[in-house]
């Protein structure tokens, strides 16, 4: 096997499209049976072709050179050929959030993919715009963004609760950092750098903001901090993007 590179760019660079394979095991000598969308993907769209080098990796056993053996319409098949990076912990936040357009929604599942966040929860509150939610289509964004930007894992991808009920089975263990748009909070850099070496999830409100009675009851939670970010009242994609690269910068793997 080869040496595993610690840089993700660098470890893949030259070695062709990147798949996530769940169900696969990866080894030096594994086969990975595609399904027809990944085949038409490497076949239609990245022109790829018997002998060609893809990157695969499933969430559990690193990452992966592999080289095509067969793409047909119904399928196809790889075969592993060496590690290029071990599995590594990926310890990120957890991001709640109201359900937002599908714009928006969009934008959030795949950003916070990109900044590393472990599991991805919608949170209906009394103002949320939307109550209904594909968590397939999150999913699929978590999965291209996480192919995308060569993290190990893809996060997980919570069915949607009520704000009023995630005390119930809360870990006592994991912060809940909640930006709040107004009432007492402690300032974000202030706050995160606290969290930092804990579990912690970050709570973004729907577009008009969290009702002052779910604000007073977040306030009774013993695992909750208000956190402000900053003197402007940002919209929900956007502090849900500034709440997690703050977050990665005082507590995170940005540090």
């Amino acid at each position: 096997m080869t040496t595993p590179d610690p840089d993700p760019a660098a470890a893949a660079r030259g070695q062709g499209p990147r798949l996530y394979v769940p169900d696969a095991p990866l080894d030096g000598h594994a086969t990975v049976d595609l399904p027809a969308a990944q085949s038409h993907y490497l076949r239609s769209v990245m022109r790829r072709g018997p002998g060609n080098a893809v990157v695969v990796f499933n969430g559990r056993d690193g990452e992966w050179r592999a080289t095509v053996e067969r793409l047909a319409k119904a399928g196809g098949r790889l075969l592993c050929r060496d590690r290029l990076r071990p599995q590594a912990a990926e310890a990120g936040p957890w991001l709640l959030f109201a359900p937002l357009k599908r714009g928006p929604v969009d934008l959030v599942a795949e950003k916070a993919t990109e900044l590393g966040v472990a599991r991805l929860e919608p949170v209906l509150t009394r103002f949320t715009a939307s109550t209904r939610v594909n968590t397939d289509r999150l999913r699929a964004l978590a999965v291209e963004a996480a192919e995308q930007c060569r993290r190990l894992t893809v996060p997980e991808v919570a069915a949607p609760v009520a704000l009023a009920r995630i005390a119930e089975t809360w870990p006592a263990e994991r912060r809940l950092l909640v930006l709040a748009e107004h009432g007492d909070a402690t300032p974000a850099a202030r706050a995160f750098a606290e969290a930092a070496g804990a579990p912690a999830a970050l709570l973004v409100g729907p577009e008009g903001g969290l009702a002052d009675s779910e604000l007073d009851a977040l306030r009774q939670l013993d695992f909750v901090t208000m956190v402000r970010l900053g003197p402007r009242i940002l919209r929900a994609e956007t502090a849900a993007i500034a709440g997690l690269s703050l977050w990665q910068t005082l507590s995170g793997d940005w540090r």
